[in-house]
């Protein structure tokens, strides 16, 4: 295989994906020669431009819609939709026709990520695509985009890498590797965002790094994207005289970021339009909404601005009052956000949970609550004991504390270009290091939060060959399976059950984990389904391990896995012994196989990624 010209980072974010790219053959040694592509998209129909940026949104026009040649590209004639800044522009008009969020809905447990449902509340007329194809879409188009500008350099001969969520699961990872492939992406690896921007801020402080961190520092990156909010703790510790990062824990899955703040704005503004008179219609509701994000997006950007105008158009002619004006304000902007979002509590603060509905509109399984402070008191809380099997760093934190006390911040995400939300943050943070008798944690200025996600990936694909630092740690959760006791039926009484573990905490990639002692009896031919579970902070457990009791906290039933065994020399209906073998792939996906007894043989045991509804 010929040898990769460039380390390629992909940030496929729920509302901007970006691409940089190091180039291998002129970096050497913390001294790296970095680029970012340039985005070739369309902006208007039969309009080029090539941003850094390429907006996450998928727009399906009507047949009638547009002319011949308005969504021609480059390297393309034929096209029947359009991704990047066009789509976004022409969905928030019509926003019926507009995809967005495609990752959010990759992650979500509850649907068949890989059917045609979005747009979600699109009319039977309007052509859907699945979760999976959209991000296909944005994919394939930076594939195409990096072609167009490198013919000399042919995207499926470098080293890439795609960034995902920490907090992704088996399922949604296995999901993201398949994307990729389907787009071309022949040589990928998987790389969680918190980790890709702290990579980025190593890299451009071009080796300084290492006067602005020490041994026993505890890192808190929090990324707050368009979906998701991640949270994750990096330790740097010492070994054999050189510095070294370990990621000690990531937190659990908070479907919570830019796309809620976008629809709280958008109820802000409509309350007010209610209040003059105006009554906004759902349809004109959900284009409100895109208007808020891209007003939240200047009022963030720029200072000197502090009212954006907001132009809702009408469903049509006949419709009283035609096209709905109104404005953002800064002091709202902030308002919602601050109060909402990141609003001051105690340490001991968790999220608000409520019961359910038992009929709920299919839509994404957002956060119940959102105050992202509140979940960042849970995530530290939970992980008070993370250090304690860390060489070095046993000792911390002191013994009456009752969350993990980190010394340094780096945040991520666009809503930190605002100072006020990084000010918030951090001031509830030493708030509660100070109730405890601890340091303050101090700010890692400097990272580009647009960009640092794909650019630290591209470093990454770098420092893969040994030419860097590299933040060591492997998988950030043990996975365990469950088995059913074999008590008898007791009326009333759910059986019991025990957790097998499978893959224990800190599985590097590449690696394989030893075949747990138990088997399993599978039915030939027919599909099989076992309860699967993770843990963050069972780190102790190695394969093999069967546990009787675990808290609530301690693990945190996944998707279901399945797997269909051939019929293959057997009589259909007859049972299989197998032992259940775990690997982290290359990629950074976890794979599971089935191992018949006696036999060569390998099963793939797989996630069931089509909803609970169609288990």
């Amino acid at each position: 295989m010929t040898e990769a010209r460039y380390s390629i980072g992909i940030d496929l974010g729920t509302t901007h994906c970006a691409l940089s790219y190091v180039d291998l053959f002129a970096s050497d040694g913390e001294k790296t020669v970095q680029g970012v592509l340039q985005i070739t998209q369309l902006t208007a129909p039969g309009a080029i431009e090539a941003p850094e940026l390429l907006p996450s949104f998928l727009y399906l026009p009507h047949p009638s819609e547009l002319t011949p040649g308005d969504l021609a590209l480059p390297w393309t004639a034929e096209r029947d939709f359009a991704v990047g800044e066009m789509a976004r522009s022409r969905g928030a008009g019509t926003p019926i026709r507009l995809v967005s969020s495609a990752k959010s809905w990759l992650c979500h447990p509850g649907v068949d990520r890989r059917a045609a449902i979005l747009p979600s509340d699109a009319p039977p007329e309007v052509t859907r695509v699945s979760p999976l194809e959209s991000s296909v879409r944005y994919l394939t188009h930076l594939r195409e985009a990096w072609d167009h500008a490198h013919p000399d350099a042919p995207f499926s001969k470098q080293e890439v890498t795609v960034t995902i969520p920490a907090s992704f699961d088996p399922a949604a990872r296995e999901l993201t590797a398949e994307a990729a492939q389907a787009a071309g992406y022949a040589r990928m690896t998987l790389l969680e965002e918190p980790q890709a921007a702290l990579y980025s801020w190593i890299q451009k402080s071009s080796g300084a790094w290492r006067k602005q961190v020490k041994v026993g520092d505890i890192i808190l990156v929090v990324d707050v994207g368009g979906g998701t909010t991640d949270l994750s703790l990096i330790a740097v510790i010492e070994r054999e005289g050189n510095l070294e990062l370990h990621r000690v824990a990531v937190g659990e899955h908070i479907l919570l970021g830019g796309d809620n703040m976008d629809l709280a704005l958008a109820h802000v503004v409509a309350r007010k339009l209610a209040a003059q008179g105006t009554q906004a219609d759902p349809w004109q509701l959900r284009a409100l909404t895109y208007a808020c994000r891209a007003a939240k997006e200047t009022l963030l950007t720029d200072r000197s601005t502090d009212t954006v105008p907001l132009v809702v158009p009408s469903r049509g002619s006949k419709l009283i009052g035609g096209s709905i004006r109104t404005e953002l304000t800064r002091a709202e902007l902030t308002q919602t956000i601050l109060d909402g979002f990141f609003p001051q509590v105690d340490a001991s603060a968790r999220p608000v949970t409520r019961t359910r509905g038992g009929l709920t509109q299919l839509g994404l399984p957002y956060a119940q609550d959102a105050g992202i402070t509140r979940h960042l008191a849970a995530f530290l809380g939970r992980q008070v004991a993370a250090l304690a099997e860390l060489d070095g760093l046993q000792h911390m934190p002191a013994e009456n504390a009752s969350f993990l006390h980190p010394t340094a911040v780096l945040f991520n995400g666009g809503v930190f270009k605002s100072m006020l939300l990084v000010e918030r943050i951090l001031d509830g943070l030493n708030g509660w290091l100070a109730a405890e008798g601890a340091a303050p944690a101090r700010l890692l200025g400097g990272a580009d939060l647009d960009l640092a996600v794909a650019r630290g990936a591209a470093y990454y694909g770098y420092v893969k060959r040994g030419k860097g630092v590299r933040i060591r740690g492997g998988t950030a959760r043990a996975y365990y399976i469950a088995i059913e006791s074999a008590m008898p039926a007791v009326p009333g009484m759910e059986p019991p059950f025990q957790a097998l573990c499978l893959a224990p905490f800190g599985m590097e990639e590449g690696t394989d984990a030893a075949l747990p002692p138990q088997e399993f009896g599978l039915v030939v031919g027919e599909p099989v389904h076992f309860r699967f579970f993770g843990s963050s902070v069972r780190r102790q457990d190695q394969v093999g391990t069967m546990l009787d009791y675990w808290s609530p906290d301690e693990l945190q039933e996944l998707e279901e896995i399945h797997a269909t065994l051939p019929t293959e020399g057997r009589t259909p209906g007859e049972v299989v012994a197998v032992k259940l073998h775990a690997r982290i792939t290359e990629a950074g996906t976890l794979e599971l196989e089935a191992v018949p007894r006696g036999t060569n043989e390998r099963w793939k045991v797989e996630f069931d990624v089509r909803g609970s509804a169609n288990a």
